[in-house]
């Protein structure tokens, strides 16, 4: 069983109720062992202001969302850069157990998925090497087959894994239900990656119906992913992170109120 002090809030899943304030507001009240914000959320009080508050509650930061997408540009820019090695001294900064990379989708234009994904490597890599530098672990975070023109062109974690194969210490994987569920490799790989490169575990559920692939996800327990399963991987090769509720609801939990949502969350997480 999964108790709350076991659980992350990635702010994503109250996004619409809540300012960061509000969320470490939550988790504090109910017990919740992390948080684990985006970018935007530290701009909304200041990197300082944030990190005091989360601090002071006592949350561990399972997470930084997100650095990443080296394909917005058809080369890989100084800017893109530049904004990847600020996404690692936030990270940094806010004491986050990882810096969670989303790596990009095509370039613009563009129907080169080679050149995309050895553009993307090369900034993956770049980060990286300054990352290494600050002691901020990256976490590739491959995403579900349908997002690989538009958000990430790392879709399993075999090929996030040969990547970390190729780039050495400091890099490993957020192994997210909703992206990977469907992998028959999934069981194979997460051994594969082991307790070293296992950096980070999102929940949520794929709902059979689904009506929005980025904004349609369901709570734990109410689609069809076999959450518990996928936790006994994870668990049989040591993993001791917390785990990060990741759900984006336009339509359902982001218009209830936040208390029902994180109680509810705290009640499947429980059971599933």
């Amino acid at each position: 069983m999964i108790k709350a002090e076991q659980m992350s809030l990635n702010t994503a899943t109250v996004k619409e109720q809540c300012n960061l304030r509000q969320a470490i507001d939550l988790c504090a009240r109910y017990g919740i062992g992390g948080i684990a914000p985006w970018r935007e959320n530290l701009k909304e009080c200041g990197l300082d202001e944030a990190n005091r508050m989360i601090q002071d509650q006592g949350l561990r930061v399972s997470g930084l969302c997100r650095g990443g997408m080296f394909t917005l540009e058809n080369q890989l820019s100084q800017n893109i850069l530049d904004n990847n090695k600020k996404a690692v001294d936030e990270a940094v900064a806010i004491h986050a157990e990882c810096l969670v990379m989303v790596v990009g989708g095509l370039k613009p234009n563009s129907k080169d998925l080679i050149g995309s994904r050895k553009q993307m490597e090369e900034g993956l890599f770049k980060t990286l090497e300054y990352a290494r530098t600050v002691k901020m672990p990256i976490a590739i975070e491959p995403l579900h087959p349908m997002y690989a023109a538009d958000r990430a062109c790392v879709n399993t974690l075999k090929y996030a894994l040969d990547i970390c194969d190729g780039m050495g210490a400091g890099i490993g994987i957020a192994v997210d239900v909703y992206h990977t569920w469907w992998d028959p490799e999934l069981k194979s790989q997460i051994k594969r990656a082991g307790k070293e490169r296992l950096l980070a575990f999102h929940l949520s559920d794929w709902l059979m119906e689904t009506k929005h692939f980025l904004l349609d996800r369901g709570m734990m327990g109410d689609g069809v992913i076999d959450i518990s399963r996928i936790r006994k991987w994870m668990e049989s090769e040591s993993f001791e992170m917390l785990n990060e509720v990741e759900i984006f609801s336009a339509e359902n939990w982001w218009k209830r109120d936040p208390d029902e949502v994180i109680r509810i969350c705290i009640e499947r997480l429980a059971v599933c």
